[in-house]
């Protein structure tokens, strides 16, 4: 298997995904388990690539998997320069404790 169910359908999978990354650059640092931490670091690293080359498709591309069109904004005028002359690696993940609750592995998913 090349990547993680966490235990949901197809669509809601694509549908946490999409909520997460929108968070994620709205308040570009998110605190979440392992496993989705892992699973978004790749979205947000491809989402943060689109942005750097700034065109229209791109601005697209990003707006069909984004679900805010300000943190799209937010994505393309403020995060994509500062990674300008970076060639990816924007993103880091530090691991947490358990959660108190199930135990689950967490982790804090941050931009460099």
């Amino acid at each position: 298997m090349a990547y993680r169910k966490l235990g949901r359908d197809t669509s809601a999978r694509k549908a946490l995904f999409r909520s997460i990354l929108t968070s994620f650059f709205q308040h570009e640092r998110i605190e979440t388990t392992e496993a989705k931490a892992k699973e978004i670091n790749g979205l947000a690293e491809k989402m943060i690539t689109l942005a750097k080359r700034g065109d229209l498709h791109a601005r697209r591309q990003v707006l069909s998997q984004l679900m805010d069109e300000e943190v799209v904004k937010k994505l393309f005028d403020e995060i994509a320069p500062k990674y300008a002359d970076r060639q990816g690696g924007y993103t880091r993940i530090l691991k947490l404790g358990p959660r108190r609750g199930d135990a689950a592995p967490m982790a804090i998913l941050e931009l460099v």
